[in-house]
This record gives structure tokens, sequence and C-alpha cells, in this order.
């Protein structure tokens, strides 16, 4: 069975072949996606699971590819985009966003309609779906602080509703949630001041303007905050600031940040970041844990 003409029948324009992933992450680098899907409705993601289920078929969810490093080898399978999924409403205090809504366009939303909570996460440059999943935080404010409920479909096709209380969740880490695919989720706020939230969310998109090298293609931190430090001190104490590897660098600008200055390949983000974890080991004894994620091979 050709999974490949399968799907190209089913979701017609919304399939892509042989998708360069470069097109699709913020690092604007990567191979080729064998497959590269837009699910919307339920039948559609429902037909998907089946497809992969029976065939034994590699699958990859993506939002906007915003914490993700993509091997130069390409991924085999099938890749599946939510950004065809992206209505955001209000009702009183709630406000219900489906995943592959942009986090900051629900901030705004949310600032808008006079609702506190989610303000600080301002900026982040990924979907609701991808900020549920990995608990996406910034200022001191995390995706989980204002959460309700997830709605979900497991990788059999079942749907369900993940209520906060019975998902554990850390710094950025939410147990469990691997056994789903996010579809949607449920944010309860509290009415406050517009003028202060307006004010809250205009500082911190200019915080980030300011401190962050938006000029470039990026994934944002590249290591998680180890306990009681800062990956962007560590790395910059270890005179990091500005290394370089093939088109990747360390980003002068912000520490925590490697930059594509120069048409990067994976390989040489991949290769900057390890050698900044071996370098900071080296210097400081600490251990730095990867915050983005990586898919595929890396190498010749």
């Amino acid at each position: 069975m050709d999974f490949k003409k399968e799907l190209s029948a089913y979701f017609k324009e919304h399939c892509l072949l042989n998708e360069p992933m470069g097109n699709h992450t913020t690092y604007r680098t990567g191979g080729k996606a064998e497959v590269y899907v837009y699910p919307q409705s339920s039948e559609e993601w429902s037909f998907v699971l089946k497809l992969a289920r029976t065939e034994n078929i590699p699958l990859r969810i993506i939002g906007f590819g915003s914490n993700i490093l993509v091997g130069g080898k390409g991924l085999g399978g099938i890749v599946c985009s939510t950004k065809r999924m992206n209505q955001v409403a209000v009702q009183d205090c709630r406000v219900t966003a489906q995943a592959g809504a942009a986090l900051d366009k629900v901030c705004e939303v949310a600032v808008r309609a006079r609702l506190a909570g989610m303000e600080k996460l301002s900026g982040i440059p990924g979907s609701i779906g991808g900020a549920v999943y990995m608990n996406a935080g910034a200022f001191g404010q995390e995706t989980f602080d204002c959460l309700e409920y997830v709605e979900a479909i497991d990788y059999e096709g079942r749907p369900a509703v993940l209520l906060k209380e019975n998902l554990p969740h850390s710094y950025r880490h939410v147990e469990g949630i691997e056994n789903y695919i996010v579809l949607g989720a449920g944010f309860s706020l509290e009415k406050k001041d517009f003028a202060s939230l307006l004010e809250t969310r205009n500082s911190i998109l200019h915080k980030r303007i300011e401190k962050q090298p938006l000029d470039l293609p990026s994934a944002g931190s590249v290591f998680k905050r180890p306990v009681g430090d800062y990956a962007s001190r560590l790395i910059d104490e270890a005179g990091l600031r500005g290394l370089s590897i093939g088109g990747a660098k360390v980003s002068e600008k912000h520490a925590g940040f490697i930059v594509n200055f120069n048409h990067a390949t994976p390989e040489d983000i991949k290769n900057l970041m390890d050698e900044v974890k071996r370098q900071v080991k080296e210097k400081s004894g600490v251990e730095l844990e990867l915050e983005q994620i990586l898919w595929g091979e890396f190498g010749l």
C-alpha cells in the first residue's frame, strides 16, 4: 500500500510530499519530511492515525516548529501540522483555543477581553499545542498557571478531555502528555483592569525585542534553566558568546540562543549545541539540559 498516494488523495492540497522542514521550523533549516499534512477535523485526524497505526508509519505532530531542530537526513513517515486548527474564543472568564492558534494571539485576545493570567506569555513564538505540551513559560508565568483542561486525542483515535489536576507538570515538562495529540485547551482567567494588562503585555514584548535576537532564525532558549541559575549566564561565563560552527552561532545579544546567521545546516546547530554543553560542563561542572526537541538523524 502506498500511504503517500492515500494521503495525497485524501488531503489534496493539504498534503505536501518531500517537504523541506526548513519551511516549517523557526531555525529555517532541516531535511525533508516524506509527507507533511494539515489535518483539521476529527475525521481527518482519525484517518491519519488509523493509517499510521495499521501501516506502522512513523508519525510526528508539529505546531509552529519554534522549539524543534530537524536533522539533515529528513524525516520518514508523516508529519502532521496543526496550523489549520486556529480558532480562539472567549466566554466570560474562559478563553478556549485550538492547538494551532498562536500563543501570542491568545494572549492578545485575553488582554483585549480584560482577562489576566497569560499576558506575560506574550511574544512566545509557538502554538497553543506546543505551549501545553511543554508547559511553555516566560517572565515567571507558565502555560499551566491558568490552564483548565486540554482537549486531546490518543494515538488510537479516541478523544479525551484531560483536566489540569490529572496532568502532573513542572518546569517545561508535562507528564503523560506524550501519549496524546493536543487538539485544544481551555484557560480560566480573572477579570482585571485593561490598561494594566496592556501595559504588562507591551512591556514584555518590548523586553523581547530589546534582549532577544529576533532578527535571525532561532528556536528560543536552547537549554533549560538549571536550578538556581541561568543557562545564558553559564554560557556567557564560559566565554562562548559569539562562538560559531558553520552558519550557526551563539547569539551575541543573548547567550541562551543559537542563531542561524548564515545558511546553517542542522548539523552546524547540533554540533554547536554539543560544544556549548561540553564547555559549560568543563568550566562550571553544570550539565546543561536541552530544552529543544531533536527530530531525525544528524550527521553526514
